[in-house]
């Protein structure tokens, strides 16, 4: 596993594990008092399926999880993808006991015994070059707004749970392609193409590490990826390197941000953006706008505001 170089002051470690996990239940506590006593911050997901999330901490507190995870019998090998923050981009510490780890509501779908062919990060490029390839972004609309590979399919998809009834209306349209399917870091599109096997869909590969790992590997002069990627922290995005990207959220609907639609005059800090403006009342913006003085009250404060 690479890691950055940086001289950002924390550790950001995504990391998953596909795996038959009855006892996840008995990790929720131990887990939580781990992380809390080695000052790390962020959320993990556990469930009968295995373990998903992100956390932020410093480098040792991070390396320090990754060696306890491992050695829990059913998470050794678990998938982890590191990445630098100048700032915690994390408010606080959540370890939830799930149905899934990543929610599609699908039943018996078990990537840890069904999935489809791993890409490397270097391998990615020829295989979007082969014609016979359909390229699908398993991510939801907000995620692909700022971001994807070039001519891939955006399923326009506000959650996962979506995503099998769109691939089964479009079954006969991939029958004989090669489908290349990615995510952010990988788990995702892995269940993904779980899901495509399950449909009769026989060459099915994913981007092993995801955009993550293309980003941190692929040099920017040889990259198809266009825009940013869009992570679930306070970064909002990454480019090229594991860099922070450029995007902010609009703190009324979440939605990410590039600079250019900042500058709309639908754009109001912490009220409205072009994205949730039509769909607000003014009721909703008036208790925005006294969130958003909150928030800048307690940032003049040097305190952080939750509501930020």
């Amino acid at each position: 596993m690479n890691q950055s170089t940086s001289n950002a002051d924390f550790l950001v470690a995504a990391l998953y594990r596909f795996a038959g996990f009855s006892r996840f239940s008995e990790l929720r506590e131990p887990l939580a008092a781990f992380c809390e006593e080695k000052g790390i911050k962020g959320t993990l997901l556990l469930a009968h399926e295995g373990i998903n999330g992100t956390v932020a901490g410093a480098d040792a507190a991070i390396h320090a999880l990754v060696d306890w995870l491992n050695a829990v019998p059913e998470l050794s090998g678990i998938e982890v993808k590191y990445s630098r923050a100048e700032l915690m981009p994390f408010y606080r510490m959540k370890v939830r006991l799930k149905k899934e780890i990543v929610t599609m509501g699908v039943e018996d779908i078990d990537p840890s015994k069904d999935v489809g062919t791993y890409v490397e990060a270097r391998d990615w490029n020829a295989l979007l070059a082969d014609p016979d390839t359909v390229v699908i972004d398993t991510r939801n609309d907000y995620e692909v707004a700022i971001g994807t590979f070039k001519n891939a399919l955006n399923p326009d998809t506000e959650t996962f749970r979506e995503f099998p009834d769109w691939a089964k209306a479009r079954k006969e349209d991939f029958e004989g392609k090669k489908l290349a399917m990615f995510c952010t870091g990988g788990i995702r599109c892995e269940k993904a193409t779980a899901f495509m096997h399950r449909l009769g869909l026989k060459e099915v590969y994913h981007l092993k590490g995801g955009i993550l790992k293309y980003l941190e590997d692929v040099p920017q002069e040889e990259s198809l990826w266009q825009g940013e990627c869009f992570v679930f922290d306070e970064r909002v995005s990454l480019k090229h390197g594991l860099e922070t990207g450029e995007a902010t959220l609009c703190r009324a609907c979440r939605h990410p941000l590039m600079p250019e639609e900042k500058l709309s005059a639908l754009f109001v800090e912490g009220i409205s953006c072009p994205h949730c403006h039509d769909e607000r009342s003014e009721e909703d913006r008036r208790r925005f706008a006294e969130r958003q003085k909150q928030v800048e009250l307690a940032e003049k404060a040097g305190k952080a505001h939750i509501g930020s």
